[in-house]
């Protein structure tokens, strides 16, 4: 008798298990939006997306990309839905895993070569500048980024002393890297960080000039922040003028500032200051 009580509560447990769970899917298919319920009902559509996180300048492979059910409803503008298609295309910016490849997020057809040449602006050139640990900001710049390129140099203007201008806004980050270097015969090569910047041909002339002459430095730039802003240098007199208390004119200086206005009247002549 014990027994067949025992089988009773057990049936009667999982009858409202499966009661609470029928209710439970009614009540969360009720709450569920509209817009959400639409997007789920929708006919699926094949569209090629990216199976691995892709680096910027790659050519895709089969095994970058596959096919994936897509809502009809929401397709994204320029999707694909043929792999084949986009063997060999060149990324122009970085694509995460499981993210829709659209054309918009490719170099032109006729780009066949990967790497900085598939990235860059026909019109521009690539060019390379060595920088220490400290300029090249490590962990912080890296391809893709948009930099401010500082030059300290001799100040032409006084002879001795030394000036920082910035002269180069807004410049774009191809590549970074490490190459090893050999100071002196007889001395192991060390590794130097190597910065490759895309610049039109009048600022590679620049840029040339900068990093011969003068110590560079390169100042993050905020990709929302697009502004170009003329600045005339930062010299010893202006460092310490910054927030320098100002100092009201002696009184020899406040009486050569006073104002005198000469007075005509007839043939009298009078000066009036003030």
């Amino acid at each position: 008798m014990f027994r067949n009580r025992s089988m009773l509560f057990f049936a009667l447990a999982i009858g409202l298990g499966l009661v609470t769970t029928v209710m439970t899917y009614n009540w969360l298919q009720e709450q569920t939006p509209e817009p959400v319920k639409q997007f789920l009902k929708s006919k699926g559509h094949k569209i090629v997306i990216a199976s691995v996180d892709v680096p910027w300048g790659s050519p895709l492979t089969a095994e970058m990309v596959r096919l994936v059910e897509y809502p009809q409803a929401h397709l994204p503008e320029g999707h694909f839905t043929d792999v084949e298609s986009l063997k060999g295309r060149v990324v122009l910016i970085h694509l995460q895993r499981h993210e829709p490849i659209l054309e918009a997020k490719l170099a032109p057809e006729d780009v066949k070569h990967g790497g900085v040449l598939g990235v860059m602006n026909p019109g521009n050139r690539a060019m390379a500048v060595r920088v220490n640990e400290v300029v090249g900001l490590p962990g912080f710049v890296k391809p893709g980024d948009r930099v401010d390129i500082m030059a300290t140099l001799k100040n032409p203007k006084r002879g001795k002393g030394k000036i920082t201008k910035t002269v180069l806004e807004n410049t774009l980050v191809l590549a970074t890297g490490t190459q090893m270097e050999r100071k002196g015969p007889g001395e192991k090569p060390s590794p130097v960080k190597v910065i490759t910047f895309e610049v039109s041909l009048k600022d590679a002339e620049k840029l040339a000039l900068a990093s011969t002459e003068g110590k560079l430095r390169l100042a993050l730039r905020s990709p929302l922040n697009t502004e170009l802003e003329l600045t005339k240098g930062a010299t010893r007199r202006s460092l310490l003028a910054s927030f320098r208390e100002k100092r009201k004119p002696s009184p020899r200086v406040r009486k050569r500032l006073r104002t005198r206005v000469e007075l005509i009247m007839g043939s009298k002549r009078s000066v009036v200051k003030f």
